[in-house]
């Protein structure tokens, strides 16, 4: 059985799906075989997706008029492609960039490897990308995530408040806004400055 999807952006009636739609039948839809969603290809809630993949069975094939018009996002494509393979579900693209993506023949599911090794490559790259820079702020002594900011002025109220017996220091951080670290790394236990915070009282 033969499956249209049809999307297009914008929901206020300015675009029409009856381009697709014509395109579909002539590949051999039937006209009641149709879902149609008027939302972005980047915005996961499209109903008509999903009832779409929902409703596909083993050996249905689902056709687009072209590839973004099932996604925008690579990734997003690739699983729902794979996840249709595993399915016995086959993918077939009418037109456009992905036209010779065809996950029933062998040549169109050559082509759909190489969008998915792409699709991989670019998971390397944002991972090796992130790898790379948590080193980088390692390296300048920075361990990720936001940074808690000391200044001369906390300084020399942490090394007041240190100094003092009733003092708590969780209180204490949290009205500095900085950790626990951050605070050891520049006032010891008992108000003395330490090397960190006498580097930034130095500073001009």
């Amino acid at each position: 059985m033969l499956v249209g999807y049809m999307r297009v952006s914008k929901a206020d009636g300015s675009q029409s799906t009856d381009l697709q739609r014509d395109a579909l039948l002539v590949a051999g839809v039937d006209a009641d075989s149709f879902y149609e969603d008027h939302a972005s290809g980047k915005k996961d809630d499209r109903p008509q997706l999903v009832a779409c993949l929902k409703a596909l069975r083993k050996g249905d094939t689902l056709l687009v008029w072209k590839l973004d018009r099932l996604g925008r996002d690579l990734r997003h494509l690739v699983n729902t492609v794979h996840d249709l393979t595993d399915r016995g579900i086959g993918l077939k693209v009418l037109t456009g960039e992905g036209a010779a993506i065809d996950t029933t023949t062998a040549s169109g599911k050559l082509v759909f490897g190489i969008f998915a090794a792409l699709a991989e490559f670019e998971r390397a790259l944002i991972s090796e990308r992130t790898v790379a820079g948590l080193a980088a702020a390692r390296a300048r002594g920075r361990t990720g995530g936001r940074p808690f900011k000391m200044t001369p002025a906390k300084v020399r109220l942490a090394m007041a408040a240190m100094g003092q017996k009733e003092t708590k220091v969780g209180a204490l951080c949290k009205e500095l806004g900085i950790t626990r670290q951050t605070l050891y790394r520049h006032v010891s236990p008992s108000g003395e400055l330490r090397s960190d915070g006498a580097k930034l009282l130095s500073k001009k």
